[in-house]
C-alpha cells in the first residue's frame, strides 16, 4: 500500500529537506524544498566523488570509501547549509540513505543524520537508497503514479511497478550480476580504467558493434527477469583470444558489448510494458516507462529504451545526467515524499547492505537467493 496521505498541517509551509547519501563512492549532500506548483526547488546539490583514490584498484575498495564518506559528511552539511543560505533549524526533516549499499559507507550518512536529528529536534527519515533513484525522475517533472520502472545501475538491474511512495512491485530482477556491473567488469578486463562504464562507452564510439557475436541473455526464457554474467563471461573469453589488442580490437569490443546489453534491457522491458499494459488499461498513451540509476546516463541504452518505449506506446523518462548517478538530491526528495506523508523513522533505524524495494516478494521470492542480512534482491 502507499504510505499515509500528507495532513492538512503539513501541507500549510513548503517543507523543506536535507539528504545525505553515501552508500558506494559518493559523498553527496542535497537540500530540496516544495514549491507552489508541487515541484520541488534544489536549493543545494552537492557531491564528492572519489574516482582517485579507487583508480589503482579498479573498482570501489569499501574500506578506503567508508573511511572517505566519514571525513566528508560534516563538511558537506555544513556547506550546504551555506549554499542554501540556511540553518539547521530551518531545515523541516534530515534525510539519509539508509540502504542499500556498502554497510560502512551508508553508516557515514546515516550516523550523521541521527546526530543531525537529535541534536536539532528535527525529524529522520531513513530513506531506501533504491526508491531515491526509483523517485528521481520526480526532481525535473510531475510524474504520476503508477508507472513502469526500470532500475538500472552497477548494483541492480529490476523492472518494478510503482503504485506510491513505498508502494513497488517487482516484474523481474538480474539472476546474476546487474548491467552496471557488466559494464565495469568488462571495462577492467579490457583495462580501460576506472569508472569503467563511462570508459566503455566512450571507447565504444569508435567501435564495430556487428564484429563480435555475443550471446542473447535468457534468449527464449519467459518473464522479465535478467542475467549478464554470461555475457560479461563471453566478452573475456573473446578479449583473452586477441593477440595484442589494438586500440580498434578494445572499441569494437565495446561497442558489441554495449549494444547487447541495451538490446537485452529493451527486450525485458517491452515485456514488462506488456504487463503494465494489461494490468493498466485505462491509462492513456504515452505511458510513462521511468528509467533510473546510472546506466541510465548511457545514450545507447537510453536509445534502446526509447525505441522500444515508443514501439509500446510508452515515453521514457530519465532524470537529468547529473541525477543519474549516485546523489543526494534524490534521498532528499524520497526524505520529502516521506516526511510529507508522515513517514518519520526513529534514531534506532538501522543501517542495511542489502533493502529490497519490494521487501515482502523479495523474501517470498528473492531472484538471487537470501542470506543472514536479508534477501539480497
Amino acid at each position: 500500500m502507499d504510505l499515509p496521505a500528507p495532513t492538512p498541517a503539513k501541507q500549510e509551509t513548503p517543507l523543506t529537506v536535507i539528504g545525505l547519501e553515501s552508500s558506494c563512492d559518493e559523498s553527496a549532500v542535497a537540500i530540496l524544498r516544495r514549491n507552489a506548483t508541487g515541484g520541488v526547488d534544489v536549493l543545494a546539490d552537492l557531491v564528492l566523488g572519489q574516482t582517485q583514490a579507487h583508480a589503482p584498484f579498479g573498482g570501489v575498495v569499501p574500506e578506503i570509501a567508508a573511511r572517505a564518506h566519514a571525513e566528508a559528511m560534516d563538511g558537506l552539511v555544513v556547506a550546504a547549509l551555506a549554499e542554501a543560505g540556511l540553518t539547521l533549524d530551518e531545515i523541516d526533516g534530515i534525510a539519509a540513505t539508509a540502504g542499500p549499499g556498502l554497510i560502512g559507507g551508508v553508516m557515514a550518512a546515516l550516523m550523521t543524520a541521527k546526530g543531525l536529528a537529535l541534536g536539532a529536534g528535527k525529524p529522520l527519515l531513513a530513506v531506501n537508497h533504491l526508491e531515491g533513484h526509483a523517485l528521481s525522475p520526480r526532481l525535473g517533472q510531475p510524474v504520476a503514479f503508477p508507472y513502469l520502472l526500470l532500475l538500472v545501475s552497477g548494483g541492480h538491474t529490476q523492472l518494478l511497478i510503482a503504485e506510491g511512495v513505498g508502494a513497488y512491485r517487482r516484474l523481474g530482477s538480474t539472476l546474476d550480476d546487474a548491467a552496471g556491473e557488466a559494464f565495469d567488469k568488462t571495462a577492467k578486463i579490457m583495462g580501460l580504467g576506472f569508472p569503467g562504464g563511462p570508459a566503455l562507452e566512450k571507447m565504444a564510439v569508435a567501435g564495430d558493434a556487428d564484429r563480435f557475436a555475443l550471446p542473447t541473455p535468457l534468449k527464449g526464457r519467459p518473464g522479465c527477469d535478467f542475467s549478464f554474467a554470461g555475457l560479461k563471461t563471453a566478452a573475456r573469453q573473446i578479449w583473452e583470444k586477441l593477440e595484442a589488442p589494438s586500440e580498434q580490437d578494445k572499441a569494437d569490443l565495446a561497442a558489441s558489448v554495449q549494444r547487447a546489453i541495451a538490446h537485452a534491457l529493451a527486450s525485458r522491458a517491452r515485456r514488462a510494458m506488456q504487463v503494465f499494459l494489461d494490468d493498466f488499461p485505462a491509462i492513456a498513451a504515452p505511458r510513462p516507462l521511468i528509467v533510473a540509476g546510472g546506466v541510465a546516463a548511457n545514450k545507447t541504452v537510453r536509445n534502446a529504451l526509447q525505441g522500444a518505449a515508443g514501439e509500446m506506446g510508452f515515453e521514457m523518462i530519465a532524470p537529468p545526467s547529473k541525477w543519474c548517478t549516485d546523489n543526494a538530491a534524490m534521498i532528499a526528495l524520497a526524505g520529502l515524499e516521506k516526511l510529507e506523508r508522515g513517514a518519520i523513522d526513529g534514531l534506532e533505524a538501522p543501517a542495511r547492505a542489502r533493502w529490497p524495494l519490494d521487501e515482502s516478494s523479495a523474501k517470498l521470492d528473492p531472484a538471487i537467493g537470501s542470506g543472514r542480512k536479508g534477501p539480497k534482491a
